[in-house]
Parts: structure tokens; sequence; C-alpha cells
């Protein structure tokens, strides 16, 4: 009884990789397969047609802040939650 599990357990092992080599095959990891060659030119013309996507504005340090503030005359606009609304019209507030 023994024995009839080892060969079978030998024959799973077995039939596991014969398995993973086809798929791995049929997949093209190869690179030499005319199907691999082709999507290889679709990815090409997908990733030169798409919309490159803008970067986020970087954000200023404290002391850029207050320099670029110094520079425009303005008061950043992060400040603006501070100031009740009747008066922030009177507050140069930086223009984002």
């Amino acid at each position: 009884m023994a024995m009839f599990f080892r060969i079978a357990a030998t024959a799973t092992l077995i039939a596991g990789m014969l398995l993973q080599t086809e798929m791995a095959i049929a997949q093209g990891t190869s690179g030499t397969t005319p199907p691999t060659a082709a999507s290889d030119t679709d990815n090409a013309a997908k990733n030169t047609s798409a919309p490159k996507k803008k970067q986020p504005a970087k954000k200023l340090t404290r002391q850029q802040e207050i320099d670029k503030s110094i520079d425009s005359g303005t008061v950043p606009a992060r400040y603006r939650r501070s100031v009740p609304k009747e008066y922030r019209q009177y507050v140069p507030f930086d223009k984002r």
C-alpha cells in the first residue's frame, strides 16, 4: 500500500510540473513565440497613446512660502479660514 502512495505522489508531482511547463509555454514566457511579439507591439502602441497624468504641484516649504509671500505682497491662502468672511475682501490672499 505504501508503494502505491509513493507512485501516486510521484505521478502527481510530474503531472504538476508538466502543467506548469505547458502553461509557461502557452503564456509565451520564452519571448520567441509570434503571439508575444504581437502583444509587445500592442503594448507599445497603448503606452504611447495613453494620456500623461499631470504631476501634483509640489508643496513649498515654510521658508519658501514666506519668501514668496513677501515678494508678491500677499498672504498665503491657507490662512483664509482664520479671517472672518466679512474681512476677507480686504486681505490680499495668494491667488492659486
